[in-house]
């Protein structure tokens, strides 16, 4: 089984994670076979967050109750309070997932905090522009890493721009291997381009028994 720890903090941007974590906890579209997928809201503290969109979520759990292996994965999403040090406990978490192979897949402003703690120094990476980072983030060093694409997958570190929410996700669920080949494709095909033949082309790539 996957354990998701998704990381909640105030003004989360709400629609950077509203792709991946349905889909991951829905398992609507997983392939026969794919291994159970858990989320967890986690958090510094177990006081209620707001998000940008004004919803209230009480944490699951606190960061010291993360098990760190190689089937679980932290979901880093975007705000406007990265630059509160309290956050800087997650960011040690992130290192020590990276540093065990686990996943850490961050976007937006959670991009800015991996590169002010040197975690996208030598990874290729990308985020909302390389002078976003140097802005932000003044101890970076990871320019010669940057790419610029909505979302890059680097081995166990996934990171996105604000504008790259459906790739992440397509990439995360790659790296996860819930979905068959045949039904991501069609999946982020459908979403990225609204056209309905990619709806019953997705349709057509699952179990015949899926949905009863």
């Amino acid at each position: 089984m996957f354990t998701i720890y998704v990381y909640v903090l105030d003004t989360l941007a709400d629609w950077e994670l509203g792709y991946v974590t349905a889909e991951l906890n829905s398992g609507r579209f997983f392939k026969e076979g794919a291994p159970r997928v858990s989320l967890k809201t986690v958090s510094s503290s177990k006081e209620p967050i707001q998000t940008m969109g004004g919803l209230t979520i009480v944490p699951d759990c606190l960061i010291d109750d993360i098990a760190v292996c190689e089937t679980s994965l932290l979901l880093l999403p975007g705000a406007d309070t990265w630059n509160d040090q309290k956050h800087g406990a997650i960011i040690e978490k992130a290192r020590e997932f990276l540093s065990l192979g686990a996943a850490v897949c961050a976007i937006c402003g959670a991009t800015a905090a991996l590169a002010e703690f040197g975690l996208l120094d030598q990874r290729s990476h990308t985020s909302n522009g390389l002078g976003f980072l140097e802005m932000v983030s003044p101890s970076y060093k990871g320019q010669s890493f940057y790419i610029d694409k909505p979302s890059v997958a680097d081995c166990n570190l996934i990171t996105a721009s604000s504008t790259g929410a459906l790739l992440w996700a397509k990439q995360i669920i790659e790296h996860l291997g819930v979905f068959g080949s045949d039904t991501l494709e069609s999946w982020y095909e459908y979403f990225s381009t609204g056209e309905p033949e990619h709806f019953f082309a997705l349709m057509q790539t699952l179990p015949s028994d899926s949905g009863k």
